[in-house]
């Protein structure tokens, strides 16, 4: 990092100060186009995972996988690195919620055997969730069972992305963006409502 000549104010300055810069971690982000794309980019990666899965230590992981299948596969300093980890941040944590909803059934239906093996086993249990985990636990299995393309697009979208970032990260044109958002959201809803015992 170079600094300019005016920055020293007379001779007895030390000039050690240029060439050793007072935070590492800076130098380490100057050098490293990886720590810089890392630095600008987690937050966002992490935050598009969270929405999905709604479980911070999982969205971490799905964070750290991304970076790392970047990091093998792609230069740093691609110009579509944002947009290609935010669009794998989607798939990837939809693929963690999907490989969720499948231990879950076989969890639940694990569960079932028991009971009829043993029943009033769990008799003094207390409620099992209350109903806004339920909702919660509905609308992640509902966008599960979406196309990946919608299901990406609603993760990303809800979010925080802008419709200009949803679009570089799905790779299809800005002014598509909301149409297919209707499109999900209406999938969506239908996929609810077809879930809900009436």
């Amino acid at each position: 990092m170079a600094v300019p000549a005016s920055y020293y104010s007379g001779p007895d300055q030390d000039r050690r100060a240029a060439q050793d810069p007072a935070d590492p971690a800076e130098a380490v982000n100057a050098a490293d186009p990886f720590e810089r794309l890392f630095t600008a980019e987690y937050a966002v990666v992490v935050a598009i995972a969270y929405r999905v899965l709604v479980d911070r230590h999982e969205a971490e992981d799905v964070a750290q996988e991304v970076f790392v299948s970047f990091h093998r596969q792609h230069p740093c300093d691609a110009p579509y690195a944002g947009p290609w980890l935010h669009a794998a941040a989607a798939h990837t944590a939809l693929n963690v919620l999907r490989g969720r909803r499948r231990r879950s059934q076989r969890e639940e239906a694990e569960a079932i055997a028991f009971e009829r093996l043993h029943p009033g086993a769990d008799a003094d249990d207390p409620e099992r969730m209350a109903v806004i985990e339920e909702q919660r636990r509905e609308v992640r299995a509902a966008l599960a069972r979406l196309p990946t393309k919608s299901a990406a697009l609603l993760a990303l979208r809800y979010s925080g992305l802008s419709y200009a970032e949803v679009a570089a990260a799905l790779d299809v044109g800005i002014g598509q963006v909301g149409t297919l958002l209707r499109r999900a959201e209406a999938a969506l809803r239908k996929e609810m409502t077809r879930a809900t015992p009436r």
